[in-house]
C-alpha cells in the first residue's frame, strides 16, 4: 500500500488541501450557498444598524439637549431597534436553515466516500486496522467537515468583514484613537491566538489518539467476551481498558488545562481594549466633545467588535482542532490499494470455468515464501482438492483467486484470463465461496442467506436453503427464518453457520466454487450433514476445495498435495494411496487419530442451535 501526502506535509498545507477538498460539495449547490449568503449579508447589515439606533434613542431622551422627541419618533426608534434585533436573528436562522442542506448532504457524500473506499482496500489493510478506533476516526472526521463547512463560510469571512465594518465607522466618526485601539487589540488577539492554538493542537491529537485506543480496546474485549469469560481475565481487561482510559484523561487534561490558557489571554486583552476605548469615550462626553448617544454607540460598536473577534478566536480554535480530528480520515482516503484493477482491465468472461494456476510463487513478506512455483489446473464441472499439513500454502491459493494477493512470479487464470487483466468486481461476481471461518452479520438467517445474492427473491433464497439441508433446522426455530444469529453469528452453532454459508453460496449461482476446510472444525455428524450440502452445490460446477482432513475428499476428481508451498504429487484418492507418498502418510496419520478420537457433540454456542 502506498500513503498519500497528507500525513507527510505541514500541518498548514494539509488544512488547505482540506479546504480544497470540500469546495466541490459547496459548488454543488452554489445557488444555496449564495442565497445563505444574501442572508448572512442582510443579518449583518441588521446588527450594524442597531448601534445607531441607540445612539439616536439615547440623545432623543437626553434633555440637556433639548425638548423630548414626538411620541412617533420615539416609538419609531424603539419599534426600529427592535425589528433590527429580530431581523438579525431570523436571517441567520433562514441563513442557517438554507445552508443546512449543503452542510448534510457533504456530511453524507463523505462518509460514503470513505466507506467505499475502505471497503475498496486491500486485505492486507484490514488484516491490522483496529476497528474501533477506525471507526470513532471517521466519526470524528465528518463531524469535524461539517464545522469546516459551516463556520469557515459563514463566521470567517463574514467576521473580518464585520471588524473592518467597525473600524471604518469608528475611525470616520470619532478618530483615530479608537482606531489605534482596535488595530491593536485586533492584531494582538490575532497573534495571540494563532500562536497558542498551534501550541495547543498536539495536545487535540494526544486526546483524540487516546479516544481512538480506549474504544478499539474497548470493542475488542467485546467481540471476544467468551474468550474473556472461559480464562476468567475480567479484570484484566478492566485494567488494561483502565489503562488507556488513564492516557484519555492525562491528554483531556492537558488540553483543558491549554484551553485554560488561550482563553485567558484572550480575555485579558479584549478586557485592556474595552476599557481603554469606554474610558476615552467617557472623558470625551465629559469634555463635551461626543454626546452620551455616541458613548453608547462606541459601548454598541465595542461590543459587537469583540463578540465576533471572541467568536473568531474560538472558530480558528476549533478549525483546528477540527483539523486535528479530520486528519486521520483524510489519510484513510488517502491509502491506496495494493491490489487494483488494470488501466485495461475488462470484465471476466467466463466460457467453460477452467481455472489453472501456472508457475505461481507467492510470499506475504519477502523473506518468507508461501508458494514455490505451483501448477495445477481445475478442468470444468470437477472437482479438484488441495490437501496439506498447515502452513503447507491451502488457503493462500483461495486468496490469489479472489485476488486479494497477486503472485510474486506466474499467473492464476480463468479461461486463459489472467486474473491480474481483469476486474476485480466481475471476479469475485464469478467465485462463490463456503470458508472455514463463517461470519454472520447481525440479522435474521433468512436475511443473512439472501446475502449471498440481494436481489434474489424470498422463493430463491428457500431453494437455497433447502439445497445446503438448513430447512430442518430453520422450521425448528420459534422465529424460523426471522430467527436472528447474533453478532458475527455466535448463537449458531459450527455447522449450522457453515450450512448458511453452503445456502449463501448456492443463491449466488457461480460458476466456480471454493470450499476452504469448510468442515475442518465440525465434528463427524456434522460433517457428513455438511458434506451432503456441498455435493448438492458443487454439482455441475467447477470446485476447488482445501482441506486438512482427508477424509472429505476422497470423492474428489484429483488431489493435489502440498508441502511446504510446493505441488508433490498429483492424482486420485486411490492412485496416491498406491504411489504411498506423502498423501498416504498423511492419510495413515488422520486414520489413526480418527480411530483414537472419541465421537463428541456438535458444540452449541447461544440459544439458537
Amino acid at each position: 500500500m502506498r500513503h498519500g501526502n497528507f500525513s507527510n506535509e505541514p500541518e498548514q498545507r494539509f488544512s488547505w488541501r482540506v479546504l480544497n477538498a470540500l469546495t466541490p460539495y459547496l459548488w454543488e449547490y452554489r445557488a444555496r450557498v449564495f442565497l445563505a449568503l444574501l442572508f448572512l449579508i442582510a443579518a449583518k447589515g441588521a446588527i450594524l444598524v442597531i448601534p445607531f439606533l441607540q445612539k439616536y434613542l439615547v440623545d432623543s431622551l437626553d434633555i440637556s439637549k433639548g425638548p423630548s422627541p414626538a411620541t412617533t419618533v420615539l416609538l419609531f426608534l424603539v419599534i426600529a431597534y427592535g425589528l433590527a434585533r429580530f431581523a438579525n436573528t431570523l436571517f441567520g436562522e433562514i441563513r442557517d436553515t438554507v445552508f443546512g442542506r449543503v452542510t448534510e448532504r457533504a456530511m453524507r457524500r463523505i462518509g460514503l466516500q470513505v466507506f467505499r473506499h475502505l471497503h475498496a482496500l486491500d486485505l492486507d489493510f484490514h488484516l491490522n486496522r483496529q476497528t474501533g478506533g477506525l471507526a470513532r476516526d471517521i466519526e470524528r472526521g465528518v463531524t469535524g467537515i461539517s464545522f469546516l463547512m459551516r463556520f469557515f463560510v459563514f463566521n470567517i469571512a463574514p467576521t473580518i468583514f464585520e471588524i473592518v465594518m467597525v473600524v471604518g465607522i469608528l475611525l470616520a466618526n470619532y478618530g483615530v484613537s479608537y482606531a489605534v485601539i482596535t488595530l491593536f487589540a485586533v492584531t494582538a488577539y490575532g497573534v495571540f491566538s494563532a500562536r497558542a492554538t498551534e501550541w495547543r493542537t498536539q495536545f487535540v491529537r494526544e486526546a483524540n489518539e487516546a479516544d481512538s485506543s480506549s474504544n478499539t480496546r474497548a470493542i475488542d474485549s467485546l467481540m471476544n467476551f467468551e474468550t474473556v469469560k472461559y480464562f476468567t481475565n475480567e479484570e484484566f481487561e478492566a485494567q488494561r481498558y483502565d489503562t488507556e482510559l488513564e492516557k484519555w484523561e492525562i491528554a483531556r487534561r492537558k488540553n483543558r488545562l491549554s484551553v485554560f490558557t488561550l482563553n485567558s489571554g484572550q480575555a485579558m486583552i479584549i478586557a485592556v481594549a474595552q476599557t481603554s476605548m469606554i474610558g476615552l469615550a467617557a472623558f470625551q462626553v465629559r469634555a463635551q466633545e461626543i454626546t452620551l448617544g455616541d458613548l453608547v454607540l462606541v459601548n454598541a460598536f465595542m461590543i459587537q467588535l469583540f463578540m465576533p473577534l471572541g467568536f473568531l478566536g474560538f472558530i480558528y480554535r476549533e478549525i483546528k482542532g477540527s483539523m486535528a480530528n479530520i486528519e486521520r480520515m483524510f489519510e484513510l482516503l488517502a491509502v491506496e490499494p495494493g491490489i487494483r484493477d488494470a488501466d485495461d482491465a475488462r470484465d471476466l468472461e467466463i466460457s467453460r470455468g477452467e481455472l489453472r494456476f501456472d508457475n505461481v510463487t507467492f510470499g506475504y513478506r519477502p523473506d518468507r515464501r508461501i508458494l514455490n512455483d505451483v501448477s495445477f489446473a481445475v478442468p470444468p464441472g470437477q472437482k479438484i482438492a488441495v490437501v496439506g499439513a498447515s502452513g503447507a500454502g491451502k488457503s493462500t491459493l483461495m486468496k490469489l483467486v479472489f485476488r486479494f494477493y497477486d503472485p510474486d512470479a506466474g499467473r492464476v487464470t480463468i479461461d486463459g484470463q489472467d486474473l491480474r487483466r481483469v476486474t476485480q468486481h466481475s471476479l469475485r461476481a464469478a467465485i462463490g465461496i463456503v470458508p472455514q471461518d463463517t461470519v454472520l452479520f447481525n440479522d435474521s438467517i433468512f436475511e443473512n442467506v439472501r446475502y449471498g445474492r440481494p436481489e434474489a427473491t424470498d422463493d430463491e433464497v428457500w431453494d437455497a436453503i433447502n439445497l445446503a439441508n438448513l430447512a430442518q433446522f430453520i422450521a425448528s426455530l420459534p422465529k424460523g427464518g426471522d430467527t436472528l444469529v447474533g453478532e458475527r453469528g455466535l448463537k449458531l452453532s459450527g455447522g449450522e453457520k457453515q450450512r448458511v454459508a453452503i445456502a449463501r453460496a448456492m443463491l449466488k449461482q457461480p460458476p466456480i466454487l471454493i470450499f476452504d476446510e469448510a468442515t475442518s472444525s465440525l465434528d463427524s455428524k456434522s460433517e457428513q450433514a455438511i458434506l451432503a450440502a456441498i455435493e448438492n452445490i458443487s454439482a455441475g460446477h467447477t470446485s476447488l476445495v482445501i482441506a486438512h482432513r482427508l477424509s472429505t475428499v476422497v470423492d474428489a476428481d484429483r488431489i493435489v498435495v502440498l508441502d511446504h508451498g510446493a505441488v508433490v504429487e498429483q492424482g486420485s484418492h486411490r492412485e496416491l494411496l498406491t504411489q504411498d507418498g506423502k498423501y498416504a502418510e498423511l492419510w495413515r496419520i488422520q486414520q489413526a487419530e480418527a480411530r483414537n478420537r472419541p465421537t463428541a457433540p456438535d458444540l452449541l454456542v447461544g440459544d439458537a442451535g
